[in-house]
């Protein structure tokens, strides 16, 4: 499948106006056995609770039963299980559909072939979900346009609900720019409606793609890429009177603007452009503030104080200078983000005290070096030496509490902190260090 894959690649990337009206063959028995075997185990199952263990015992059998059904159009995804996550600073839950093992096979079938396409169309101010991109490689490109270019103005946008509101009608036309291959389309159609079950209830899917579906990132990516990014590119940029720039990863996007007048019309041209699409922004969430070099004299004048911050991907960014007083910006951990994850720490250490104390200590220093991987970027070390901080008094409070009995006083709490101690943090990604393939913004 890969081999078939890199020659659409390759023919998407040199035909842009291309539209491919043969794929669903790809769907074969050799393709699906290998996107079976690429899903990770012990993970949640659906509404059939079959397991990935439970499904490769008849792998060869289950396999060509599935592709009959696909080659004859019998197959129809099976509704996903609709379950709840916490919210992260907040104590609303976000729905999550967990889709049957069989449907997970041939949503990740359909994002691998998407994704060959449409990679070719989609524009560098987008990262999320997207091959050789992450969340860090966002943050540093909006570090250039805010430290090394002429913004003035950020907008800070949230788009209210936007995977339980994107409109099928629209991403049927999307999709349709690029393929013409009615048996895949057809595909895709049953699982934007393929419904959810709650509570033993069947639910209709009328709109949005379900959360928690290998399809659903590369759908919402091909969705804002029509919706936003190339409105920006082609439409917003050329009405600027100077530099505009947007970063965008999933359905967070932060954007960049030299002058007001520019930030305020684009505000006011957004909230009509997601209206069109079936989208509205959160206007609580959302808002125009003076944010770059100039923007400390600017608050001054108008008596703000200091300039405001914003949040994006799980940081905190605000105006600060550098050890040679010239402008910095600088990121921090999120008052939300940190207080969601030390619940989530409060929540285990409870449930778990009574466990072996070699075991919490290995689960709690393993979930530590997972947290410094994404937050331990320039700057923000002495953030994340507080959230440590708080986990080391979480966990003495909770081992004093698996008997009557005081299992530890400070002293010989500290001696032990000692003996085995929890891992520091130090710098693992430098905020200054853009890879070489994004590196041409410069």
């Amino acid at each position: 499948m890969e081999t078939k894959l890199m020659r659409i690649a390759e023919l998407a990337k040199s035909h842009p106006d291309m539209k491919f009206t043969s794929l669903a063959h790809l769907l074969d028995e050799e393709a699906l056995k290998q996107c079976h075997h690429e899903l990770p185990n012990k993970k949640a199952t659906g509404v059939n609770r079959t397991t990935k263990e439970e499904y490769g015992e008849h792998l060869d059998e289950n396999i060509q039963k599935l592709v009959k059904r696909l080659k004859t159009k019998g197959y129809r995804p099976t509704p996903v299980r609709r379950t709840y996550i916490p919210k992260a600073g907040s104590n609303k839950k976000r729905p999550l559909g967990i889709p049957e093992h069989e449907d997970k096979i041939v949503q990740r079938a359909i994002a691998k072939t998407l994704n060959a396409i449409y990679e070719q169309d989609f524009l560098d101010s987008s990262f999320g979900f997207r091959p050789n991109r992450n969340c860090h490689d966002a943050l540093k490109i909006l570090n250039l346009y805010l430290e090394r270019r002429y913004t003035n103005y950020i907008v800070d946008v949230d788009i209210k609900g936007f995977f339980d509101n994107v409109n099928h009608e629209w991403m049927m036309k999307f999709l349709q720019h690029r393929i013409k291959d009615p048996s895949l389309l057809r595909l895709i159609a049953r699982f934007l409606k393929g419904g959810y079950m709650e509570e033993g209830k069947l639910y209709k899917t009328e709109a949005g793609t379900p959360q928690g579906g290998l399809i659903s990132p590369i759908l919402a990516n091909v969705y804002l890429h029509f919706v936003l990014d190339l409105w920006f590119e082609k439409v917003v940029r050329k009405q600027c009177k100077g530099q505009a720039y947007i970063v965008r990863y999933a359905d967070d996007y932060v954007c960049c603007f030299q002058y007001e007048e520019d930030a305020q019309n684009f505000y006011r041209a957004l909230i009509q452009r997601l209206r069109k699409f079936n989208l509205e922004i959160a206007e609580d969430k959302t808002k125009i503030i003076p944010f770059g070099r100039f923007a400390g004299e600017q608050c001054k004048r108008k008596g703000m104080g200091k300039p405001q911050t914003f949040d994006f991907l799980g940081f905190t960014h605000y105006c600060s200078k550098s050890q040679n007083g010239k402008f910095r910006v600088k990121r921090k951990t999120s008052k939300k983000k940190m207080n969601a994850k030390l619940k989530q720490c409060k929540e285990w250490l409870k449930a778990n005290r009574n466990k072996d104390l070699e075991a919490i200590m290995d689960r709690l220093s393993r979930s530590l070096k997972g947290y410094y991987t994404y937050y331990c970027i320039t700057d923000n070390t002495p953030t994340v030496n507080i959230f440590l901080d708080k986990v080391r008094n979480l966990l003495f409070k909770w081992m004093n509490r698996r008997s009557q009995r005081r299992s530890f006083n400070w002293d010989k709490f500290l001696l032990y902190m000692k003996k085995c101690p929890l891992p520091r943090p130090t710098v693992k990604v430098s905020i200054y260090q853009l890879k070489e393939e994004i590196s041409y913004i410069l």
